[in-house]
Formats: structure tokens, C-alpha cells, sequence
């Protein structure tokens, strides 16, 4: 023992690391009941690992595929660095997972309002978009003015999920609300001026969540069964009238010319085997006309191989199956609705892009969600993903507790 320290001070030096010992491990605890803490507790943590997991995929195909769109966007004058679209997804990731986390820590009830009221903002940008937008390979998707340019479409995307769920959940309240006719006039307006764009690809995904909804908003088979027929018109009435449609299941389905996007699409995603060429050795990427946005996926396979796009498929399905396990003991009507969504809308994305990437499907012009690069995707995605998270938090403990009242229904005898 150090003769300048007294006996009387081992108890106190005890006593304090005891204190700092409990302070650190009460934080963030389950006895810690700061908002923070609780948010912890109640939030899926799989969920977010796996979300994470995709973000940082995405991060990685970035950086493979930069160089190419960086060197077709060089100039004489200007000659872009190879990982300068890698840089500016970094960017756009710092920005948007912390604002992911910040949307899942709003109450339920919050987060509800919240997309209601930026559905009626995107709904209304989605209006101006005809005539204030800009044009952009022959699409007019975007608005705004360099760096604030946004696509008002990606971010509709989520938010109409939430509205037309909170829209369905009141016809268990009032069945003879016509919420129905509303919820198709509103996603046939969306569907128009998206026509107008032209963008089928989103289209297609808006009408996708409707009729998810639809299906889990327990309507009669019949009514069902119109609609799937009327989905089948809609899109032969496309083929014949859209030119755009045209084209692209033209090309699906008897083949295009040795330049054709989903034909080289297939040969940069089959040409890397199974374990692909490695990290910077592709060469059928160089071909690709978006190889960072639209056929990421293809670029993935042909320097990471074949078994790295099946585990990616993998991390989609696994966030799909999460999702639904967390609704097994759900009862309110409004959150399955909205959670079933916003799961059809990230599921289905990734389904049609990957399906494209295999010449499974005629090209859409749709990203990979949260590997693509793009800004507008990522931080609609991860506004979108926050309330994900914000409707999927729950208490596991609080309908097993003793302590919780169970009122017996009105008229019952409580056991």
C-alpha cells in the first residue's frame, strides 16, 4: 500500500468507481428512461442493422461504378475525378441516415401527421413539375435549381403510402366512406402527371402500393379480381398508346441491338462468374448507359460475382420477412397498413430493378434503393425508412406485464 494513501480513502476510491461503473452501465440500460434510452429499447435494432448493412453495400458499388459515369461526364475542359460520385453519395449518406434515425424517434402519432403533411407538399411539387421542371435525358422528372434540384416523385413515394393507409384505416370507424373512389382518384392523378414525365417506372410502383393496400385492406374477391383485370388493360392500353411502353417491352420481348441497356446490362452482371472480376477490374461496365444508378446492380455482379448479387437479394428478402414478423402481434389497422406500404413500396423497387438487371423485366429507369447512387433517392428512402422504424417500435414488455389493465369489453364479465 502506498503510504500516502490512508486505509479510510480504499472505501471511498471503492465506492466511487462503484458509482461511475453503475452510471455507465444505467446508460442507455433498461432502467434508463431518458427518451433516448427508450427509443433504443423500442426500436427494431435488426431492422436498422440490416438497413445499414444495405447502406454500406451501397457505398461500395458507388465507388465500382463512379468511374464510369465520371468519365463519360468529363470533358476537355473538366475532367472529373474517378471517385467523384462516390464522394458526393458519402455525402449524401451523412445526410440522410442521421435524418432516418430522427424520423424513427417520433411517436407514432407524430410521425403519422408528419408524411400526411409532406404528402400534400410532394403532391403539390409533383404538380409543378410540368411546368417549372426540368428536362433531363429527355425526362422531366426534376425540379429546382442545382444543387436543391429534387425529384418530387421519390418523395411522394413513402408519404402516399402513410396517406392512403391512414385513408383505408378509416373505413373500419365509417364503412360507408367513400375512401375508396378517393384513394383511386388520388393515385390516378399521381399516375397521369407521371405518364407526363414520362416515368412509368414510378407509376407502376405507386399503383403496386395501392393495390398492396388494397389486397390487405380486406376487400371481396370480386372487387379484387376487377381491379387485377383492369392493372392487365391499364397496362395493354400502355403498350398500344405510350410510346415509351412501347419500346421497352418491344425490346424485352424480341430482343434489341447489340447496344441495347438490358442486354448489356446481362452480359456486365453474367460476365463476372461467380466471384466476379474483383474490386476496379470490370471492363462491361464502361458500357453501361447509367451504370451507377439504373445497373448498379449489373456492375456489383461482374466485380463482385454472382453469389455477392444473391446475397444482396438476400439482405432485401431478410428486411421484407423482419418487417412482417414485427406486424405478427400488431392490432392497430392504421400501422399495418402504413408498415405493409412502405414495405411494398422498398420491396418492390428493389424486385423491378434487380428483375431489369436480369432481363427479367423491360427497363424502368428505377434505382436500386439505398445502393443506387442518387440524392433525391437517398433521402426520400430515408425518410421513408425512418418511418419505418417509427411505426415498427414497440414495447415487448408492456402486453406481457401484470401490471397492465386489461378492461373487459362493454357488457363482459371479467375473469
Amino acid at each position: 500500500m502506498n503510504e500516502t494513501t490512508s486505509p479510510g480513502a480504499l472505501p471511498e476510491i471503492a465506492s466511487g468507481l462503484k458509482k461511475r461503473r453503475f452510471q455507465f452501465e444505467s446508460r442507455l440500460g433498461r432502467s434508463d428512461r431518458t427518451p433516448l434510452a427508450i427509443w433504443f429499447w423500442e426500436l427494431d435494432r435488426v431492422l436498422l442493422g440490416l438497413i445499414m448493412t444495405l447502406v454500406a453495400i451501397g457505398l461500395i458499388a458507388v465507388a465500382a461504378a463512379s468511374p464510369v459515369t465520371a468519365l463519360k461526364h468529363s470533358t476537355d475542359a473538366v475532367t472529373l475525378d474517378p471517385l467523384y460520385y462516390f464522394y458526393r453519395q458519402l455525402g449524401w449518406v451523412i445526410v440522410g441516415v442521421p435524418l432516418m434515425l430522427l424520423v424513427s424517434m417520433a411517436p407514432k402519432e407524430q410521425a403519422r401527421r408528419f408524411a400526411l403533411v409532406a404528402a400534400i407538399l410532394a403532391f403539390a411539387l409533383l404538380f409543378l413539375v410540368p411546368i417549372m421542371g426540368n428536362t433531363v435525358n429527355g425526362a422531366k422528372r426534376w425540379i429546382g435549381y442545382g444543387f436543391a434540384t429534387i425529384q418530387p416523385g421519390e418523395f411522394l413515394k413513402p408519404f402516399y403510402a402513410v396517406s392512403i393507409a391512414w385513408l383505408l384505416s378509416l373505413r373500419v370507424k365509417d364503412p360507408s366512406l367513400p375512401l375508396i373512389p378517393l384513394s383511386i382518384a388520388i393515385t390516378g392523378i399521381i399516375a397521369l402527371l407521371l405518364m407526363m414525365q414520362p416515368n412509368l417506372g414510378q407509376t407502376i410502383i405507386f399503383c403496386g402500393i395501392w393495390f398492396t393496400l388494397m389486397l390487405i385492406s380486406g376487400l371481396s374477391a370480386r372487387l379484387i379480381a376487377a381491379i387485377s383485370i383492369g392493372g392487365i388493360g391499364g397496362i395493354v392500353g400502355a403498350y398500344f398508346l405510350y410510346p415509351v411502353a412501347t419500346q421497352r417491352i418491344n425490346t424485352w420481348l424480341f430482343g434489341g441491338d447489340e447496344f441495347d441497356q438490358v442486354m448489356l446490362a446481362h452480359k456486365a452482371l453474367t460476365g463476372g462468374g461467380l466471384l466476379g472480376t474483383g474490386p476496379g477490374l470490370g471492363t462491361a461496365k464502361f458500357k453501361l448507359p447509367e451504370a451507377h444508378t439504373d445497373y448498379i446492380f449489373s456492375v456489383i455482379g461482374e466485380e463482385f460475382g454472382l453469389l455477392a448479387c444473391v446475397a444482396i437479394a438476400m439482405v432485401y428478402l431478410a428486411i421484407i420477412v423482419r418487417v412482417f414478423i414485427r406486424l405478427l402481434d400488431e392490432e392497430d389497422n392504421f400501422i399495418i397498413l402504413a408498415v405493409a406500404g412502405l414495405t411494398a413500396q422498398f420491396g418492390g423497387q428493389a424486385l423491378i430493378n434487380m428483375a431489369v438487371n436480369l432481363q427479367l423485366f423491360p427497363s424502368k429507369g428505377m434505382t436500386l434503393p439505398l445502393v443506387s447512387y442518387g440524392g433525391s433517392s437517398m433521402i426520400a428512402l430515408s425518410l421513408g425508412l425512418g418511418l419505418l422504424l417509427a411505426f415498427t417500435r414497440r414495447n415487448p414488455y408492456l402486453d406481457r406485464s401484470d401490471y397492465v389493465s386489461k378492461w373487459p369489453a362493454k357488457g363482459a364479465v371479467a375473469k
